[in-house]
């Protein structure tokens, strides 16, 4: 890298802790690191105390590692005096106490920073830079070049493209590695009775400095913490640590069981990355190379299909959701297809349901600040969907709840995918679903208040009514869907009667939503 002749200041976002990043290659005596801890960052949105102790201690940590490759570097805590709480205001103080003459900064993931950036730079004297985060496999506009001049954004189109492009899983140049590019149809096993996974590997740091200093002013957060054994990885040697032990433990069975759902189960054999990949302490690459290398070296204790559904969550889904936020944003964030507006209900907060399905994944989500995909999709987004929630309502809730949840890759999975607000963009269709779903991919449905095989009467499952109740609602817009045109089929062909009375019981649930 050039050597900087003038005085720099480069920003550290919280969310940009990739020690590999060509910044960091060399040491620059006129170049000065900041990174802040600042109320706009943590009030923008009511976050899980786990999300906040967890981003200011990998900061921290991540401050401590540049220092002690001798860069320079300025951290601002919490509670400093010298804190001015916003980015304009601190990096003016520094700009002018410290004469820089040139402020950089990378890339942020996130709409808002970035515009926010943006303007900050139009107001400066100095020069100023931005400089790509170097973490994903494509570039913020990639998707969007792929789809110039078409309706549809097809997922599996990107991955393709992806894995090609990367000669990820391919064979003979363009071909997928066995014959075909996806195998999701093997991945979709409940777990068996008296099926025990592979105890979570947790970590035991204690962080319990940071959770007084967030409560010293009364930081608004969600969830609760055991800071003194805070169980999620926070710097890179952590990150990688789990990642091995995903690869070693979890991995041979990810696949079979990643749309499972079990009480008292919280990570299964999901690797829990997320939170590591979404602050960049580790990259999308080293991840799927070393579950790849694990494969290869494994041939019999781990099929295709695990490694398969695995690259895709990563090379597929998670860049392709990015793609979709940069392409349609800020648009993105006010769409609401449903037109619906009701609030979510109180016991969202608390988990106090008879709904046991509710009742463990949002449990699980106050306690660990995580739920893996399906609980996020077919439980909680799927109750909020039947339920006509106004969108900004379940945006905010999984935005706050969940650790790794930043808006580029939270807002496209639940605006989008989970509650079909952007009217197909990111979804072919409504991921919605009576108890039949539910029960076949979970034990929740055993012991629960409700009966799944209830339509109507009492104690029936809400959702059998509430999912006839939304097709019935929103047949203007959904019976042409190619997709679900059957479930309109067995809608018409019900006697009246049938029909008359899941509608009455679905409104009784709506009007007495709080007390379900």
């Amino acid at each position: 890298m050039k050597e900087n002749k003038q005085k720099t200041l480069r920003l550290i976002l919280g969310d940009q802790l990739n020690i590999n990043h060509s910044w960091f290659k060399t040491v620059d005596e006129k170049v000065t690191y900041v990174m802040m801890e600042i109320r706009t960052e943590t009030d923008y949105a009511q976050h899980h105390i786990q999300k906040v102790i967890g981003i200011f201690a990998a900061m921290q940590n991540f401050a401590k590692e540049l220092l002690q490759l001798h860069h320079k570097v300025i951290y601002l805590k919490l509670n400093d005096k010298n804190n001015l709480q916003s980015f304009n205001e601190n990096l003016d103080a520094l700009v002018l106490k410290n004469s820089f003459s040139c402020f950089e900064y990378q890339l942020p993931d996130e709409y808002r920073v970035d515009q926010y950036l943006k303007e900050y730079c139009k107001s400066l004297t100095i020069t100023n830079n931005v400089i790509d985060t170097e973490h994903f496999y494509s570039s913020r506009s990639e998707l969007g070049n792929l789809f110039e001049g078409k309706k549809i954004f097809l997922m599996e189109t990107f991955y393709r493209y992806m894995r090609k492009k990367h000669q990820v899983l391919i064979s003979d140049g363009d071909k997928p590695l066995h014959g075909k590019w996806n195998f999701d149809e093997d991945n979709r096993r409940k777990l068996p009775k008296n099926h025990k996974p592979t105890p979570p590997l947790i970590f035991t740091n204690d962080f319990s400095e940071i959770e007084t200093e967030i409560k010293k002013i009364s930081i608004k957060t969600i969830g609760v913490v055991d800071s003194k054994n805070f169980l999620w990885p926070i710097d890179r040697n952590q990150s990688l640590q789990l990642l091995d032990f995903f690869v070693r433990e979890c991995l041979p069975l990810f696949g079979t069981f990643q749309d499972a759902m079990a009480p008292n189960e919280w990570s299964l054999y999901h690797s829990r990355l997320s939170f590591s990949m979404n602050i960049k302490l580790i990259s999308p690459q080293e991840v799927v190379n070393k579950a790849i290398s694990e494969y290869e070296k494994r041939p019999n204790d781990i099929e295709y299909n695990q490694l398969e559904g695995f690259v895709r969550q990563i090379i597929g889904w998670r860049e392709y959701m990015r793609g979709i936020y940069w392409l349609k944003m800020p648009e993105y964030a006010a769409l609401n297809y449903f037109e619906h507006s009701e609030k979510l209900p109180q016991w969202f907060w608390t988990g106090n349901t008879k709904m046991n399905c509710l009742k463990n994944a949002i449990t699980q989500s106050l306690q660990f600040a995580y739920a893996h995909h399906i609980q996020r999709l077919m439980i909680s987004g799927n109750f909020a969907l039947l339920a006509g929630v106004n969108p900004n309502e379940v945006d905010a809730w999984y935005l706050g709840i969940y650790i790794d949840a930043f808006e580029w890759v939270e807002i496209t999975n639940t605006r989008g995918m989970s509650q079909f607000a952007d009217g197909g963009i990111v979804g072919s269709k409504p991921y919605v679903s009576s108890a039949t779903y539910i029960n076949k991919m979970s034990s929740y449905c055993t012991g629960c208040y409700y009966d799944k095989a209830k339509k109507t009467g009492d104690k029936a499952c809400p959702f059998n009514s509430l999912y006839w109740n939304f097709y019935d609602k929103h047949e203007s817009k959904l019976s042409k869907n190619p997709r679900i045109g059957m479930m309109y089929n067995v809608w018409r062909k019900m006697q009246p009667t049938a029909k008359a009375e899941l509608l009455e019981q679905a409104e009784y649930y709506l009007k007495h939503i709080n007390e379900l």
